[in-house]
């Protein structure tokens, strides 16, 4: 294997230390080829979750965001900062450390959706959005909360970062430097980009996960259909034992790029619908026949990567 060139921090904030951002402090403390004094402090909205935090000793420290006096200390000093929180939190949370930002602090996140980010960041920084580096990390569990992390949560994971004209080069290697010490693979998209193509293969999953259990509930044999579900019910709904809350956000904040998908699907399923009525089961068989190929060669492709990457 090659060797990983050392990642240095001295001071990691974290901003909701659940799967996350636990995941993240456990990677930079726990795996090798990270330096310096890795200290992280966790700052949460629930006193017991950070406190949960502490317990597990995924971080150091930790900051009520309600505290001047305790954010002025938590940002103090800080090499990097992770908001790790719902994305509808992110210009409050950004307006709430900016006053105690050091100017050589650097900012990321690792929201599902990026132009609203961006936007965000960009009404609460002004002119010192240079510091801040847009982030998504393409990783998680069915569980969340700061008991799920897991220090290898992001290996082979891929990681997009949406890099601003502001951001000077130097602030995005950091950044990307942070997430490959994680284990991850990082990767650089527009923000308009990236919020279309996770609309795709990401938001619009979820919608229909959580529909088909809405759909099922809302049966009157809800309990019979339920008690009789296996593995392509669990395999189709596993996606719907996510955050509520997260998934609430990310569907507001993408949504004209997750209505044109929608529109999209909708209009197959419309089609599908009328070869099944019309009784056209060679329509129906060339259209699975063709999803069915794609979504082999898809994970076929992933096994290579993945063979490759651990040949290294």
């Amino acid at each position: 294997m090659t060797a990983v060139a050392a990642f240095s921090f001295n001071k990691l904030v974290i901003l909701g230390v659940g799967l996350i951002g636990g995941s993240l402090a456990r990677a930079l403390r726990e795996r090798d080829g990270v330096a310096g004094a890795r200290e992280v402090i966790g700052v949460g909205r629930s006193p017991a979750s950070t406190a949960r935090a502490l317990e597990l000793g995924v971080v150091d420290g930790a900051a009520s965001p309600g505290d001047d006096a305790a954010m002025r200390a938590a940002l103090s000093g800080a090499d990097l900062v992770l908001l790790a929180a719902p994305v509808a939190q992110t210009l409050a949370l950004l307006e709430r450390i900016a006053p105690f930002l050091d100017d050589a602090t650097i900012v990321t996140d690792a929201g599902s959706t990026k132009s609203d980010v961006v936007a965000a960041a960009r009404t609460a920084l002004g002119a010192r959005v240079r510091q801040f580096v847009p982030g998504h990390p393409i990783a998680g569990r069915e569980s969340s909360g700061v008991d799920a992390a897991l220090p290898d949560l992001y290996v082979d994971r891929n990681v997009v970062l949406c890099a601003l004209p502001e951001n000077p080069p130097e602030a995005v290697r950091r950044i990307a430097a942070m997430w490959e010490a994680a284990g991850a693979c990082v990767h650089e998209m527009s923000a308009e980009q990236h919020d279309r193509v996770f609309a795709a293969v990401s938001h619009l999953p979820h919608v229909l996960s959580f529909a088909l259990v809405e759909q099922i509930l809302n049966s009157p044999d809800a309990a019979l259909k339920f008690s009789f579900a296996a593995g392509g019910f669990r395999d189709f709904t596993r996606i719907a034992a996510s955050s509520p809350e997260m998934w609430r956000d990310v569907c507001v904040a993408n949504r004209a790029a997750l209505l044109d998908e929608l529109d999209a699907y909708t209009a197959v399923l419309a089609r599908l619908r009328a070869s099944i009525e019309a009784a056209d089961g060679a329509a129906l068989e060339a259209v699975f026949a063709r999803s069915r190929v794609a979504r082999t060669e898809w994970q076929e492709r992933g096994a290579k990567m993945s063979a490759g990457d651990a040949s290294k």
